[in-house]
Formats: structure tokens, sequence, C-alpha cells
């Protein structure tokens, strides 16, 4: 049975940092890419950043410079960092996992779902 499950979330002001973990098992971790993303209450669900198997990264314009995915693969276990929170950061957020490449575990495509998804963490910042 495939299970991601995330933590880490929270509320931070703004300007502030979380590190959100999804911990992944039941999958060959490695045939995966991994990706988060986000959804706001009344918007669409958005993709933020995604990390393939050979260790390539991509994030999206809004949290360049501010997110940074990684991942430790002896634990199975994906990572976000997130600085220079904004407002707008403030979401339900959740990590997944892609048989395809990284356009689709760092983005959302339309017409496609991604393999797994974990239950999501919180994450409100406030100004």
């Amino acid at each position: 049975q495939v299970q991601l499950v995330e933590s880490g979330g929270g509320s931070v002001q703004s300007g502030g940092s979380l590190r959100l973990s999804c911990a992944a098992s039941g999958l060959t971790y490695r045939r995966y890419c991994m990706g988060w993303f986000r959804q706001a209450p009344g918007k669409e669900r958005e993709g933020d950043a995604g990390i393939d198997s050979d260790g390539n990264t991509r994030n999206t314009n809004s949290v360049k410079g501010r997110f940074t995915i990684s991942q430790d693969n002896a634990k199975n276990t994906l990572y976000l960092q997130m600085n220079s929170q904004k407002p707008e950061d403030t979401a339900m957020y959740y990590c997944a996992a892609s048989l395809n490449g990284i356009d689709y575990c760092s983005a959302s495509v339309p017409g496609y779902e991604n393999n797994y998804w974990g239950q999501g963490t919180q994450v409100t910042v406030s100004s």
C-alpha cells in the first residue's frame, strides 16, 4: 500500500520559514518524480516544485528564489524548504508521486493526475 504522509505545516508570519516533509512508503521511491502542490480555498490546485529521480528540480515562477525542493533517497523523504513566505502562500500543501517526468510532478497538467497523493498539510502565513 502506497502512502505519502506530509508534515511540517503550521502558522508563520510573513517573511518567515517552514520546512515541509513527505515520507513515502510502499513504492520504489527512485522510480518516481516527486512534487509539491498547493491548493488555496476557492482556487485550483497548482504545482510549486518537482524533483526527478536524477535530482533535477523545477520551481514555478511564483516560488523561485524562495522555495527549495530536495529529497533524501535513503529515507524516502521529500522536503520543501519555504523561505520569505507571503500571505498568498497560505494553502493546503500536498506531495505527489508521478511515474511521468518533471513536467507532471511540478505543475498541474490538464487531463493528467499524478499517481499518488498525500493527505496534505496546512500552511498559513499571516501579514
